[in-house]
């Protein structure tokens, strides 16, 4: 719109430019929009469950029942170490730090096929998109979270015989690992989302090799189990220190330590800074491609 200031000059309020750095991510946009985020996130927990008949219970239901099954196979038949802890209590720690993690990384990785019509018909910081995401799976994560203290409740009045845990100071990390969480999956996310507006077969892989990286993290087995020349490997996945940090925090058992939560962090920082610039350019030409 033209307006005039008082000297009589003309003005432009808004100025719409072809081209933009690569580094240009207008983070400021991203603040002016935070309705909108609000409003993308609204509608992602009241969509997804409207036409269900338990509603938000299901967010009970699939971590209880994946429990079950991780004790059964796991535990009893497999006899797998859950280092001094009761299994139930082993497993949804973990159950609850992955699933997490996965879905912020899985649905952030259609974020461009799933909101096409909306992306190529009005403006708005695309960010705000995959954000939301990560947002509005904090619900979830905070449902399971109460699930995992009821149930620490539960063992701490009722306790396995061979087994104990403790909640200790190291749970003054516990926003930091969700945070880490968070960007981690968000980050990974946002890179796959814009290698799929090209190679769309790609989707298909996304579920499975989810899968089978939570094999190569700890969430069925603690690092103590592990063979010593197999370690270092599980140790560069970056969420097997998150996973054991965040049950060392909660039940009193894993391995923690600063260098790896600082090696955690580093690897989120540079996957999320590449998922964003990654992300910024695809924007740009995505509708011509997807």
């Amino acid at each position: 719109m033209l307006k005039k200031d008082n000297q009589n000059f003309h003005y432009w309020d808004l100025v719409i430019k072809g081209h933009t750095s690569l580094f240009d991510v207008k983070f400021k946009d991203l603040w002016n929009y935070r309705d909108l985020l609000l409003m993308f996130v609204k509608r992602d927990f009241v969509s997804f469950y409207k036409q269900t008949i338990l509603g938000p219970l299901w967010f009970f239901i699939q971590p209880i029942f994946t429990t079950l099954v991780f004790t059964f196979v796991f535990g009893n038949l497999a006899k797998i170490s859950a280092d001094g802890l009761p299994h139930q209590l082993f497993y949804l720690a973990g159950i609850t730090a992955w699933n997490y993690f996965s879905d912020c990384l899985t649905k952030t990785s259609t974020v461009f096929k799933d909101n096409a019509n909306i992306f190529g018909k009005v403006y708005f910081p695309r960010l705000i998109m995959p954000l939301s995401i990560v947002v509005s799976n904090l619900i979830r994560f905070g449902v399971q979270l109460l699930l995992l203290l009821l149930m620490m409740l539960y063992f701490y009045f009722f306790p396995v015989e061979g087994t104990t845990f403790h909640v200790n100071s190291a749970i003054a990390f516990f926003p930091l690992l969700v945070l880490l969480m968070a960007l981690l999956g968000l980050g990974l996310g946002l890179i796959i989302t814009a290698i799929t507006t090209k190679y769309k077969d790609l989707t298909f892989l996304i579920t499975f090799g989810v899968q089978l990286l939570m094999y190569g993290t700890t969430v069925i087995y603690p690092l103590s189990a592990i063979d010593v020349k197999y370690k270092k490997y599980i140790e560069l996945n970056p969420m097997t220190s998150i996973i054991e940090a965040f049950r060392y925090s909660f039940l009193g058992k894993g391995e923690f330590s600063f260098w790896s939560i600082g090696y955690s962090v580093m690897v989120t920082l540079s996957v999320l800074v590449l998922g964003i610039l990654i992300f910024n350019k695809t924007e740009k030409n995505f509708v011509d491609t997807i």
